[in-house]
């Protein structure tokens, strides 16, 4: 939605940006991103390839024949399953999780005030250091890679859903009891879709974090996944294998991002275009 001046009465209007001109506005953003990255990628061949020791930094070709190589063989589609098995599990049930904490503690602000210095000491306790007391609880399997991906979602996605719940408008809130509101269509209608930005901003933080937990839980301890794939490359001094699992990491994390975004642009479908741009300029 834009604004614009009419010229003859003198007076502003609000006009709907129509979506073929927003995917044409969009589109040189895509093409620069397209020339920074194929511009990386000729230095990185071209120039870094000729006076860098392949040991150390492979080309990208080399980690594109790795990558074939693995993904020919079968490894990288067991390895990723595994890794987005344990990801998308811990990212869900840690999510939920967080959700049903920050709207009950919403609403027992007494309780949230006791709580509250328990819940800074958990979230200040590193969940690396945790890790191997988590594969000594739960074993090597799924169960230990879910429980360290469950630890790191919780707070982000917990924090921001309190946050966002406790910064909505109170005369919104006013206005809604005055107009003979039950606090339950309150809660629907006013509060949670005002919280909502904020919470979403938390789940599309949480969700790198999730890959990373699991992947340190498979560094840690583990027969299967993509950290042990590429821990194992590191292990043999294999760097075009160890790059290789690291470029499926990046795909995997842009991808699951864009998915998230499309869900969230469903999910905020109410608010303004100009609104939705800058609050996706601030990262919200």
């Amino acid at each position: 939605m834009t604004i614009v001046n009419d010229a003859h009465s003198g007076k502003t209007r609000e006009t709907v940006t129509p979506p073929r001109r927003r995917r044409v506005r969009a589109l040189p953003v895509v093409v620069l991103r397209l020339i920074v990255l194929a511009a990386i990628l000729i230095v990185w061949q071209l120039l870094l390839g000729r006076f860098v020791d392949p040991l150390y930094l492979p080309t990208p070709e080399a980690i594109w024949q790795a990558t074939v190589a693995s993904a020919e063989g079968g490894e990288l589609w067991n390895n990723l399953m595994v890794t987005m098995e344990e990801t998308l599990l811990g990212f869900v049930i840690g999510t939920i999780g967080a959700l049903v904490a920050g709207l009950s503690l919403t609403r027992a602000p007494r309780l949230a005030d006791v709580l509250d210095p328990f819940l800074v000491a958990l979230n200040a306790t590193p969940r690396v250091a945790l890790a191997p007391l988590f594969v000594v609880w739960f074993g090597i399997g799924l169960l230990s890679k879910v429980v360290l991906v469950i630890t790191l979602v919780f707070f982000i996605v917990f924090y921001n859903t309190l946050q966002g719940l406790r910064s909505v408008n109170r005369d919104y809130v006013r206005v809604s009891r005055v107009m003979g509101s039950s606090e339950s269509q309150i809660f629907r209608k006013v509060t949670l879709p005002g919280a909502m930005p904020l919470i979403i901003l938390g789940i599309k933080l949480a969700l790198p974090y999730a890959l990373i937990g699991a992947v340190i839980g498979e560094f840690i301890a583990s027969s299967s996944g993509l950290g042990y794939q590429i821990k194992l490359s590191s292990n043999t001094y294999d760097t075009a294998g160890t790059m290789a699992g690291i470029l499926v990491l990046m795909l995997v994390a842009v991808l699951l991002n864009m998915a998230l975004e499309r869900i969230a642009r469903r999910i905020l479908f109410w608010q303004p275009d100009d609104l939705r741009e800058t609050r996706q300029a601030k990262g919200i």
